[in-house]
């Protein structure tokens, strides 16, 4: 079973919530929680993991080179470049490869060959275990690298790899690549929003990308008391559309701490666990 935990916007307290339900899921079943927010991956930060151990690059996308000897500066690659990677200087063509996206366009327009691509290594991946009991699987995407998709798509693949009776996921923010990639397979989702009108919007946009793919869904809003008429906003979203408030969250400091001390909030504050297991059973209802 792969439950999927996102969020339309950031900072509503998602991998604190993806934490705290994979700790109380592992007491009864075998769990391995897995960060797809490859951009900016945290969620083993939150389990209390330091370090990713079993760490190793990968090698997903490509760049352009330029075989010097070969090039006569027509500049047909100048004209073929979509992303303004190669500027021609003193008559010849130069590639910033942080701006290069592997495409390919300029090996195709050269008609001497002098353009060649090459395999980068463009994120680190790798796993560990943590102190409660369950692997944690996680990837960072490196600086200035796309290409986040086929990162997402390595994570779920390592994940699967560790036997398990629920995988949960922890995906990114939004609606972009690693969203799509990280939703796709999932069972059920739990989508994390705020009572803020951005939040809103947010979550509206997020749940549209589930729907593409028919998975059931349920809301959960966290610092739920922050702004009463928000979150009366969100519940008539949720009713016109069919979809559960599976809980609501008041604001708690507590989650706060929990982060400073790298604990998730069910550890670090076992008074939350009803909530967290209203959640967890939902979830697993409904993904049934």
């Amino acid at each position: 079973m792969k439950l999927n935990v996102l969020s339309g916007k950031g900072g509503v307290g998602k991998s604190s919530i993806t934490a705290s339900l994979a700790v109380l899921l592992s007491r009864e079943h075998r769990v391995v929680a897995v960060d797809c927010d490859v951009d900016a991956s945290n969620l083993a930060l939150v389990l209390g993991v330091r370090e990713i151990s079993s760490k190793k690059k990968l090698s997903l996308s490509e760049k352009a080179r330029l075989a010097p000897n070969k090039c006569t500066g027509c500049g047909k690659c100048v004209e073929a470049c979509a992303f303004g990677a190669i500027k021609m200087e003193s008559g010849k063509p130069v590639i910033n490869s942080a701006l290069c996206e592997g495409c390919g366009s300029c090996a195709l327009a050269c008609p001497l060959d002098a353009i060649e691509l090459y395999p980068i290594e463009d994120a680190t991946i790798g796993s560990a275990n943590t102190k409660y009991g369950f692997p944690v699987v996680s990837a960072q995407l490196e600086m200035g690298e796309a290409g986040s998709g086929k990162v997402v798509y390595e994570v779920k693949k390592l994940a699967a790899a560790f036997p398990a009776d629920i995988t949960i996921i922890d995906s990114a923010a939004g609606i972009g690549c690693p969203v799509v990639a990280s939703v796709q397979g999932s069972d059920y989702v739990i989508a994390v929003t705020e009572p803020t009108p951005a939040a809103l919007w947010d979550l509206k946009r997020a749940l549209k990308v589930v729907s593409h793919f028919n998975i059931p869904a349920g809301i959960v809003i966290n610092k739920a008391d922050l702004n009463p008429e928000q979150a009366e906003a969100i519940r008539r979203f949720a009713s016109k559309n069919g979809l559960r408030i599976l809980a609501e969250i008041p604001y708690d400091k507590a989650f706060v701490e929990a982060l400073v001390r790298m604990e998730p909030p069910v550890a670090y504050k076992p008074e939350l666990e009803p909530i967290f297991k209203k959640i967890a059973d939902a979830a697993l209802l409904g993904s049934g």
